[in-house]
């Protein structure tokens, strides 16, 4: 059980990227009503972007 909660633990930067920061990016696209670009939902974006950066703050270990 401790290796698998450390294992879920290590990923959590990945996990904070694609459970809030892809929402918050998708809300405040919905607020400012900008549209996704190439034409996908605002989302998907989101994740693209929240997940893209939680990815790398988790290889890099940190978020700057």
């Amino acid at each position: 059980m401790a290796v698998v909660l450390k294992q879920v633990l290590a990923w959590m930067p990945f996990f904070f990227g694609i459970g809030f920061i892809a929402p918050l990016i998708a809300q405040v696209m919905v607020q400012w009503d900008v549209p996704a670009p190439f034409n996908i939902s605002r989302i998907a974006f989101g994740l693209i972007i929240g997940g893209g950066w939680g990815l790398i703050a988790n290889v890099r270990g940190r978020w700057a």
